[in-house]
């Protein structure tokens, strides 16, 4: 199968990969930046933004999702990119690294080192959010209602979204056709076996749909220490884009010459 994907720059390959109900231009304020350093490709998740659904019979869960991006790079002819993700696009990430697949991973509050309550309260909200984006017509998506629910929720600095970035993203939500299903396999998402490469854990300081008390957790698990994404929420690539580019650059100095 063939997914969308945006490509920009040149230099050491770096795969960036979103989280549930989103599309790769969650990350378009990064891009540019991370372009002057890196040959970076923005890909949809099967099933999610504009990319084609999973073959039948095929499950949604990270194991499918992962070796479908992994199947994807390697038709464009890459090998072992760096990779970054966000959110569930964060666990992906580790896996990948957990699998040694990559020279390098990034997780911005990556999915799965919730408690079970915790689960709870990020599969409804998911939920809910996803209702919201079915159920409002797009002229209110950036409303200030909208834009309080997205603010409290997703971002930290909602007037940083503008209202096309805002209606882009929801119609996202609403049109993946993998989100029930992807959401349904969190009941068993569990953290990776520990990483082959070097990775880097940052959390939004303000997120709300996976609280920074999870870094606690990510950090136990990588022994290292997570990085405190200052003033950010879910999605810091809207609220800081110069830190999360700088995360990531970081991320993959010691390994990649052409991006010091």
């Amino acid at each position: 199968m063939e997914l969308v994907y945006e490509r920009r720059g040149s230099g050491p390959p770096l795969v960036l990969m979103h989280g549930i109900g989103h599309h790769w231009q969650v990350w378009t304020p990064v891009l540019d930046l991370l372009a002057e350093r890196f040959d970076v490709i923005a890909v949809d998740l099967p099933g999610f933004g504009a990319s084609p659904p999973l073959p039948p019979g095929l499950p949604y869960n990270a194991e499918t999702l992962a070796y479908a991006v992994e199947a994807f790079w390697g038709r464009l002819g890459v090998s072992e990119p760096h990779v970054a993700g966000s959110s569930l696009g964060g666990y992906l990430a580790l896996d990948m690294a957990s699998r040694g697949v990559v020279l390098s991973a990034t997780a911005l509050s990556p999915a799965g080192f919730w408690s079970r309550s915790e689960l709870f309260y990020g599969r409804s909200v998911l939920r809910l959010l996803r209702a919201g984006a079915m159920a409002t017509a797009p002229e209110l998506v950036g409303s200030a209602v909208g834009r309080a629910v997205t603010g409290r929720l997703l971002v930290s600095k909602p007037s940083r979204v503008s209202d096309r970035e805002l209606v882009s993203a929801a119609g996202a939500l609403r049109e993946s056709v993998g989100f029930d299903d992807t959401l349904d396999s969190f009941l068993w998402l569990a953290p990776p076996a520990p990483p082959k490469v070097p990775i880097t854990v940052a959390w939004g300081e303000h997120d709300r749909l996976l609280p920074r008390r999870q870094a606690v957790r990510a950090g136990r698990w990588a022994q290292q220490r997570v990085l405190l994404l200052k003033g950010c929420g879910h999605l810091p690539m809207s609220d800081d884009p110069e830190l999360v580019a700088r995360v990531i650059t970081d991320g993959t100095r010691e390994l990649s010459p052409a991006a010091k």
